[in-house]
């Protein structure tokens, strides 16, 4: 009976393997990278290997449940050679199509050797750091590891990297006891209005100066988000906007806003105001799931998109879109990859000339639904640049999305020009200034 109950459990067993095989490169299953993949593979062969000796292969049934657990490594190994695959064609890209787009990617990384490829060859227009890069708490090492990175872009005659962290304070705060930790700008809302602008200023000051001295030019901080009166939905695993954001109030939010952004800068590190068009009133979290942000626009525009426009006016801030459906506008798409939100508001409406990057690509919003459509209508629409932070190994899917949309001319041309100007061309001697300042 024991035994006819664990032959019957090898079954679905064999089937999950199987599914985790053909789906060896999702990023949900990150975890099993490597490592974990080469444990699974030779499991499979390993019970394979069992049934045959214990005399399965003898039955039908069970010749079927032997070569389910055959294939189980070999769809380990196919989707590996697919992965790898893909990779050397986007390593190899022809020079001129590499340059074209790749300033508009900012990836994560675990691998120095692999990013190094991408940096050098003008696939990438920026990396992003956090708490896996400091490799043991080693800040030193994460320095000269982006110097390193700096120089040979300079040695490549390229711009220099976008170097981008998220250290919002609080909950959020991934490079972080490496660097100070600090509350949550949320803190300071209730304070009197000079000390408050002066705390916010100061904050700024300490995350600049610090991430400066790693190398990191670009801070994914502000969250501009307006604080929910409660919890909008149990499924909230990731967002957690009510914990990070600064305040249910628009007045102070850029109130505080303000002062944070300009004193980064004060230290060459830019903001990025974050997560238009709002997550306030969202009741899913777009890490893994779709969501709608259902508010009229005359609601929004009179509250939700106040700190926004006041950031936007009053510094040099890029703007990151998230993941959200803005219903009122384009019901059928992430305003991440909107025309109509992303040129008909922003650029149009507002008149912001900007830079606009998207918030990480990798999240189930976009990433388990079309995501080459994504990156396509993004580009379309006048992003600037797309992020691909959590599994930087996404990078190769969402880069061939790229090229093979502009191999078959569906790339406007127009919107590529207009983003790279926006995006300039930093001279030579800037990105030796930048490799130097963060040896």
């Amino acid at each position: 009976m024991v035994g006819r109950i664990g032959v019957a459990l090898l079954w679905p067993l064999a089937l999950a393997f199987l599914f985790i095989g053909f789906n060896k490169n999702d990023p949900y299953l990150i975890s099993l990278r490597g490592t974990g993949n080469m444990l699974l593979a030779a499991i499979g062969a390993a019970v394979a290997i069992v049934l045959i000796f214990r005399g399965h292969w003898q039955r039908r049934a069970g010749k079927v449940l032997v070569l389910l657990w055959c294939l189980a490594p070999l769809s380990i190994l196919a989707a590996h050679l697919r992965f790898e695959m893909r990779k050397q064609d986007v390593l190899h890209t022809e020079a001129s199509t590499a340059h074209r787009l790749g300033r508009h990617f900012v990836v994560g990384y675990s691998s120095f050797d692999e990013v190094a490829k991408l940096a050098e060859s003008g696939l990438i227009a920026g990396i992003y750091v956090t708490r896996h890069n400091l490799k043991g708490g080693n800040a030193e090492a994460l320095r000269s590891e982006i110097a390193a990175l700096q120089a040979r872009r300079v040695a490549a005659n390229l711009p220099p990297l976008i170097v981008a962290a998220d250290q919002e304070g609080g909950i959020v705060s991934h490079l972080a006891p490496v660097l100070t930790e600090l509350p949550a700008l949320s803190t300071l809302t209730d304070l009197p209005i000079d000390l408050r602008d002066r705390m916010a200023e100061e904050y700024g000051r300490i995350h600049g100066r610090e991430l400066a001295m790693l190398g990191v030019n670009l801070n994914f901080a502000p969250v501009l988000d307006l604080k929910p009166a409660g919890k909008l939905t149990r499924f909230d695993l990731n967002t957690l906007i009510g914990r990070r954001a600064i305040s249910g109030d628009p007045t102070k939010v850029a109130g505080v806003a303000l002062p944070y952004i300009r004193g980064l800068g004060l230290s060459g590190v830019g903001a990025t105001v974050k997560h238009f068009p709002g997550l306030g009133r969202v009741r899913g979290d777009t890490h893994h799931f779709s969501a709608d942000l259902e508010t009229p626009l005359d609601e929004l525009e009179a509250s939700d998109w106040r700190p926004f426009r006041q950031a936007l006016a009053g510094s040099r801030a890029m703007l990151m879109v998230g993941h959200v459906r803005l219903a009122a506008v384009d019901p059928d798409r992430a305003a991440s990859h909107s025309k109509k939100v992303i040129d008909g508001i922003i650029r149009g409406k507002w008149n912001h000339q900007g830079v606009i990057i998207t918030d990480d690509l990798v999240m189930g919003a976009i990433y388990q639904h079309d995501v080459c459509t994504a990156v396509v209508e993004a580009l379309n629409a006048g992003v600037d640049l797309l992020l691909v932070a959590f599994d930087g190994a996404q990078f190769y899917r969402i880069f061939s999305c790229a090229s093979e949309a502009a191999r078959q001319s569906r790339l406007d041309p127009a919107m590529l020009d207009a983003s790279d100007a926006r995006l300039g061309r930093p001279s030579l001697r800037q990105a030796k200034r930048m490799a130097n300042r963060a040896e």
